[in-house]
């Protein structure tokens, strides 16, 4: 190996980075243009069956699940927005009718009347309350429920872990299910948790978030038209003239309650066209309603809905594209699942599976997606949602414009591409993650965000993320204006409507402030995929550096103390500590491994690391970054980085390509000069799972971008 060195590049923040520039190959290689328009570069996902993902069916019809006649009601409310401990064998009940006992239902006619308004039935419960609880119990209970109202009502916040009441042991199940039901309808601004038959009383957050929005009296009777449930009917907000007023009541209803509701906005008949009334009217999705309430137990058997598709997406970012299509659909950004992250500047097709959304309702906003430059296609019903990493890989038609010679190279310009792709074809490429990883170009890199998370900076990892960059655009305005302020509110009257990730975490520290815990709550507005994301992102750039020093160091050479897979078949990273070995020193000696089955771990805490100099750096490298004593858990946010290895070699598959003369190719960039001496290159290859094209072609070209 005879190009292996370190260059210092300068980023746009002037913070001088030692970016890894090791090649693998020793050929001359060559200049040319990448990403012209995003028609140049082209992204198939490949399953794990090895299909491209971009292949049409008609699966959708023949696989919708077809609806069963006699299923329960389904709950009133949104069981996924629940927050209790994970792993804990807790029963929740919100409304009446969900509950752990299957044989106590009522209609939805007896649900209206036993809402606590004074009616006769609201009274039957207050007696029903006072007949299973003892005396103390029951005013106990009632002090407890007067406590939480007056603190809401005096804007005081509770302070520390959400207050709670036990009503003790209940050890008869039907007890049980009749007082979760009483406690709901006497106090609709609490929540019944059961554990082990005892029920602990809460306060309903929900029911409080929906009082900072409308009246008290509107929030009751839209959690009574919840549970009401009747079929055909609709609920009314009073009428409102504020415009982002009636946003946050739309958000408000279709993140929490999406998949039960939908929500829409009408003018009142006779209004002001210069300042509108404007109502917000909730209904129902279609078919929802016809089904009988569930119990808990039948609300956890009940299989949830999830459906696949293809998305394909141009000069789109896949965060962006999440965000857009969750409102659409009425769901949150943490309801998709996928495989891969795919580039923004580029055409790309992924797998996608979506939970709480039928095929038929997806399929309904195809049209609209469009104008974002989005579609959806080979829709259907699975069973699960997708995993990261859980594909075979990627194929990639690419379009490299303008090439040229490299600089003093007279050679023949066609003979020097065709030497090089054979030469990488042969040997492969030093596996490098892509800088599209790191946000390269930008101000703030995403590693530098993913540091300040592992080190539980959360005010400063808000920061970084809202950093502007030095343009005037109405983005990097409404950032510059909050650093400068930290006024969520005003700035997210600035922040564009088309950044949902920006206008999300905005949206919380509008609710809890930007203090450290304010923060926290703010990360978690994103999906656990993206704020694990920004560790990885940290994890990857010490991995291009390790990489780049192990190669300096040692060569092609595997020395003692490298760390080798043993399984042959490996063609992604998660692979197990059982299958890495450590490299002796008479095994050096005896040349008994190669360099392509060389792994460096990707930092985490279930890693071993290299017993030679290569391990020695990566210490000295968590000690300059202070994670001397690091987990690589982030318990406030719920992220666990167990790490992982990462083979330094990699090889394209695959591999076809064409050198043409630019006037053949169709050419979409606008005003360009077509040259009939330019070439073009037109390639195509297939990477395994987590390697990165414009990694394999700078080593191909010998360039970088």
């Amino acid at each position: 190996m005879r190009h292996c060195y370190l260059r210092m590049e300068e980023d746009t923040d002037f913070r001088v980075r030692f970016s890894s520039l090791c090649f693998i190959t020793d050929h001359l290689g060559f200049h040319g243009t990448i990403k012209s328009s995003p028609s140049d570069f082209v992204v198939i996902e490949i399953d794990e069956q090895g299909q491209l993902v971009n292949k049409a069916t008609n699966e959708w019809i023949s696989k919708v699940l077809p609806e069963p006649n006699n299923f329960a009601k389904k709950t009133k409310l949104d069981f996924q927005n629940l927050s209790f401990k994970e792993g804990s064998n807790q029963e929740v009940n919100i409304v009446t009718g969900c509950s752990d006992d299957d044989q106590n239902h009522q209609s939805a006619s007896e649900k209206e009347d036993t809402i606590n308004d004074g009616t006769s039935k609201g009274e039957e419960k207050v007696d029903v309350l006072s007949n299973l609880l003892d005396e103390k119990t029951n005013e106990l209970l009632n002090h407890f429920a007067c406590d939480v109202k007056e603190k809401w009502n005096s804007k005081t916040e509770l302070i520390g872990s959400s207050p709670e009441f036990s009503l003790g042991r209940i050890l008869d199940k039907n007890q049980r299910a009749i007082l979760h039901s009483a406690v709901r309808q006497k106090f609709p601004f609490l929540i019944t948790v059961g554990k082990n038959s005892e029920i602990v009383v809460k306060p309903n957050l929900e029911y409080k978030e929906l009082c900072h929005l409308v009246s008290e009296e509107e929030a009751f009777d839209f959690f009574k038209y919840l549970d009401a449930k009747k079929e055909n009917s609709k609920f009314t907000f009073k009428p409102d003239t504020n415009k982002d007023h009636r946003k946050a009541v739309h958000h408000f209803v279709n993140k929490k309650f999406g998949n039960l509701v939908e929500t829409k906005s009408f003018p009142e008949l006779s209004y002001n066209a210069g300042n509108p009334n404007v109502a917000i009217t909730v209904r129902f999705r279609e078919k929802t309603h016809k089904h009988r309430k569930r119990s808990l137990f039948e609300c956890r058997d009940q299989k949830v809905i999830y459906t696949a598709f293809t998305l394909r997406k141009e000069n789109l970012e896949m965060f962006e594209a999440l965000g857009f299509l969750a409102i659409k659909l009425g769901v949150i950004p943490s309801d998709f699942s996928y495989a891969g992250l795919k580039d923004k500047k580029a055409i790309t097709y992924q797998a996608m599976v979506v939970r709480k959304v039928t095929p038929e309702r997806l399929k309904n906003i195809e049209k609209e997606i469009e104008k974002k430059r989005m579609n959806v296609f080979n829709i259907r019903s699975v069973d699960d949602s997708l995993r990261l990493g859980q594909l075979k890989g990627n194929h990639f038609d690419i379009t490299i414009r303008n090439l040229r010679n490299q600089i003093n190279d007279s050679s023949n310009l066609r003979e020097r591409i065709l030497e090089a792709i054979e030469n990488v074809k042969n040997k492969g490429f030093v596996n490098y993650y892509g800088p599209q990883r790191f946000g390269m170009g930008r101000k703030v890199h995403t590693d530098q965000i993913g540091l300040a998370l592992l080190k539980s900076e959360m005010v400063e990892a808000v920061k970084l993320f809202l950093t502007p960059e030095d343009l005037d655009d109405p983005v990097n305005r409404a950032k510059k204006y909050f650093l400068q302020t930290e006024d969520a509110k005003g700035t997210l009257s600035l922040m564009p409507e088309f950044k949902v990730r920006e206008r999300a975490l905005l949206e919380s520290l509008r609710r809890f402030g930007m203090t450290e815990e304010g923060c926290i709550q703010a990360w978690f507005s994103f999906p656990h995929s993206m704020r694990i994301f920004y560790v990885h992102a940290y994890s990857s750039k010490i991995w291009n550096e390790a990489v780049s020093y192990r190669l300096a160091t040692y060569g092609s050479r595997v020395v003692e103390g490298d760390l080798v897979c043993l399984d042959e078949d490996v063609d992604d990273e998660h692979f197990t500590n059982s299958k890495i070995h450590l490299v002796t020193e008479e095994e050096e000696s005896a040349n008994t491994y190669a360099i392509h089955q060389v792994v460096l771990p990707v930092l985490g805490y279930n890693i071993q690391y290299p017993k030679n100099k290569v391990g020695q750096w990566y210490q000295e490298i968590l000690s300059r970054d202070g994670l001397q004593t690091c987990r690589f858990k982030v318990p406030t946010l719920k992220l666990n980085v167990p790490g992982c290895y990462r083979q330094i070699l990699k090889h394209p598959h695959n591999v076809s390509y064409q050198l043409m003369e630019e006037h053949e190719i169709d050419v979409k960039t606008e005003g360009s000069h077509i040259d009939e001496a330019t070439l073009s290159l037109l390639i195509s290859f297939d990477l395994d799972a987590s390697c990165y094209a414009t990694v394999c072609l700078r080593e191909i070209m010998k360039h970088d971008f």
